[in-house]
């Protein structure tokens, strides 16, 4: 109880600090907003105010995509309304009018986030009763002012890259402990290790993980990093080879000789699984293994012929799981891993 209270101590204190950080951008952006509206004599300052509340999102990348995406909405609401309204009047049937020839043209063309802040924009048109060029760059600039002030304080973004080494390092750590839970299963066929309670907190990990490194490569405006979201993408797919090799040894009946060549090579696994290793060692044992077993004289009985089939099946599914790490080792390039290099050393560092 007291390490599961101290987990959660910990959470609530990183997600009370990630919503303070935006409550203090959306509480700064929105004053300031309104504020340049006023100095710039806009009308309707406040709903400068308004569009920064609604701009500030969790990653810079989708930040500058809705802002993006609004302003594009603004120019269609604004020539959709200011046509609707020149033509029928400054009245609510007009506004209506407007909604039925811009809300097709919005969800066709995926400006959906864009319908609301653009509509309340327009709105202002029909409170005026007139379209002039000054009132539409007053619109125009509300948006700006409002969605620009937006992305400007989700520059700032938290450093999630210690987090996500942090996960790293306990994905691996927690593979290990599979990897020797599997080669003593498959020794003794008997492990007094709660299985279901490790895969599923592996699983749990590898989710939390996943998310937090999606996040990150949204914070990357101008440069694409990849390289965390394909390394959880990878170890996910581990995972689920790792399930298949645990069903597999429950269906292994009696104990036969292959079964300690396979247990030492997933033990040896667990000893050499490392972030930057290709197991390529590994891959060639794997292969030297298979085919002594092809070698091998028939099988005598049914049974035994059953199990050496469950032991074949496992070591070309381990093989698969050697294979998924080597491709995701061998599609990096030489820009990636320097720039992942850094990063961890920089990590490291900084704990230290």
């Amino acid at each position: 109880m007291s390490n599961l209270g101290s987990h959660f101590t910990i959470f609530a204190q990183k997600r009370g600090h990630k919503v303070r950080a935006r409550v203090i951008k959306i509480v700064v952006g929105a004053t300031l907003a309104i504020i340049f509206a006023e100095v710039l004599g806009l009308k309707y300052s406040l709903s400068a105010g308004v569009i920064v509340i609604l701009s500030i999102y969790e990653t810079k990348k989708k930040s500058l995509d809705i802002a993006l995406l609004r302003l594009k909405s603004t120019v269609l609401a604004l020539a959709i309304g200011s046509l609707a309204f020149l033509i029928l009047g400054f009245h609510a049937v007009a506004f209506g009018v407007y909604l039925l020839c811009f809300l097709p043209l919005a969800f066709k063309f995926k400006l959906n986030d864009g319908i609301g802040v653009s509509s309340v924009l327009v709105t202002h048109l029909l409170s005026e009763g007139y379209v002039s060029v000054s009132l539409l760059v007053n619109e125009l600039w509300l948006m700006g002012i409002g969605a620009g002030l937006a992305i400007m304080l989700n520059l700032y973004m938290p450093n999630m890259l210690p987090q996500i080494k942090k996960d790293q390092n306990q994905i691996e750590q927690m593979f290990r402990e599979i990897l020797l839970f599997l080669s003593d299963k498959a020794r003794h066929q008997i492990n007094d290790v709660n299985e279901e309670a490790l895969f599923a907190s592996v699983k749990e990990l590898l989710v939390a993980a996943e998310q937090r490194a999606k996040k990150n490569r949204e914070n990357y405006i101008l440069a694409e990093m990849t390289y965390y979201t394909q390394y959880m993408r990878m170890r996910f797919q581990q995972f689920e080879v790792l399930l298949r090799l645990s069903k597999l040894l429950d269906q292994v009946a009696m104990p036969l000789d292959q079964t300690d060549l396979i247990a030492d090579l997933t033990e040896q696994f667990a000893q050499t699984l490392h972030e930057f290793n290709p197991g390529n060692e590994l891959m060639e044992q794997t292969d030297h293994i298979l085919d002594i077993f092809r070698q091998q004289s028939l099988p005598q009985t049914r049974a035994e012929f059953e199990n050496r089939a469950q032991l074949f099946q496992y070591l070309n599914e381990f093989r698969y799981l050697l294979e998924l790490k080597r491709d995701f080792i061998d599609h990096l390039t030489v820009e990636e891993m320097e720039v992942v290099l850094k990063e961890t050393i920089r990590v490291k560092s900084k704990a230290s």
